[in-house]
């Protein structure tokens, strides 16, 4: 009897199980149908939006390329029956991008209405991804928006500014050839960060250069001298031992700002018009200012047989504000890069010096 019982009392509850399993898939089949629904809603959604999308698109670009073709004809590139041709084959151009555009459009959305209970992952118009996950309606929308145009004319650009060369600093009365610094053994180093704007609308001849750099201007001393600081006197003196090497570098922080001049080459594309000058003469003329960093002297002698390096930090009564003259001259990105400090190299002094830098500078776009 017992056996009996056992029996249908496990044979009822899997009858429960069976029937409870049945109606949870009958409702995981409902949610999941009105997931569905809700997300190919959406698609039809983003579709409708896209058509509307597509035709201010094309009209946008066609915009551009009357523009350009416009301004060929004002520089006298085309004729005005030559423009007018440009002109109806861009607008034909557009109108069938337009027709084309919305018929692949149409074909998706006709495809949703079909098979409105179709679990599926498409990708749209605008680039965007819908997955739908699982029976409780988990609704994933992966957009990612459609790439805008390039803008039409860009006035500013950036770039990176490095130069290097000789360096040396010149008083009162000298010449680089009478100065206590070594030509070869002084040098500069400057890198930083610029921007070019050009100056005219529809011409790219003059252009103004500004941004920020650091410059480290290197002094090596000759004739076994080395700096020494006295209040507020800055002098050279020989060092009581034989000196490997003497060295002042002073690290400065400056606005530099430049007008450039040369000629430029035009490139008009369908949706832009871009200015380039590579390979291209070009001559800025400007100036520089700024605040001094940091001065550094490095000393490297023999002491009784050992190597001795001695680095000492302090202001040697350099100046604080740095201001100046620069020019360049040159082809495409290299030039020829000369600077000259207004400021004194040291304050107070009983004849200034003045830094002076010679070298190549590479603008690097």
């Amino acid at each position: 009897m017992n056996t009996i019982t056992k029996t249908v009392v496990l044979l009822c509850l899997c009858l429960s199980v069976s029937m409870l399993s049945a109606q949870e898939k009958e409702n995981d089949s409902i949610s999941n149908k009105t997931t569905i629904h809700r997300e190919n809603g959406l698609k039809l959604e983003r579709l409708e939006e896209a058509k509307k999308a597509i035709t201010d698109e094309e009209r946008e670009f066609l915009k551009m390329e009357v523009e350009t073709i416009n301004q060929r004809l004002d520089r006298g590139e085309i004729t005005a029956a030559e423009a007018e041709t440009l002109k109806k084959e861009a607008a034909a151009k557009r109108a069938a991008n337009i027709e084309d555009r919305l018929a692949i459009i149409d074909a998706k959305i006709s495809l949703l209405k079909r098979n409105p209970d179709t679990q599926n992952i498409t990708g749209d118009e605008n680039n965007s991804m819908s997955i739908s996950i699982g029976s409780k309606g988990l609704l994933i929308d992966l957009a990612n928006t459609k790439p805008k145009p390039p803008k039409y004319d860009i006035r500013t650009s950036n770039k990176l500014l490095f130069a290097i060369g000789f360096n040396n600093a010149i008083g009162d009365g000298q010449d680089l050839n009478n100065t206590p610094y070594e030509l070869a053994g002084s040098g500069f180093v400057e890198l930083g960060w610029l921007w070019q704007t050009r100056l005219a609308k529809t011409s790219n001849f003059a252009r103004i250069n500004y941004g920020f750099s650091f410059q480290w201007n290197k002094l090596n001393v000759k004739d076994n001298l080395y700096f020494v600081q006295n209040g507020d006197q800055t002098t050279l003196e020989e060092f009581p031992v034989d000196l490997r090497k003497s060295q002042l570098r002073i690290t400065n922080l400056v606005i530099p700002v430049h007008f450039e001049f040369g000629p430029s080459k035009t490139r008009d594309f369908s949706d832009r018009i871009r200015y380039t000058t590579d390979n291209k003469f070009k001559i800025g003329i400007g100036g520089y200012g700024g605040v001094r960093l940091a001065t550094q002297q490095k000393l490297r002698y023999k002491d009784e047989g050992d190597s001795v390096k001695d680095k000492s930090r302090r202001n040697f009564n350099a100046s604080n504000l740095v201001y100046g003259l620069s020019a360049y001259v040159g082809v495409g990105d290299i030039s020829l890069y000369a600077k000259y400090d207004l400021n004194p190299l040291f304050n107070d002094q009983e004849f200034d010096q003045h830094n002076v830098s010679l070298g190549l500078r590479f603008d690097l776009d």
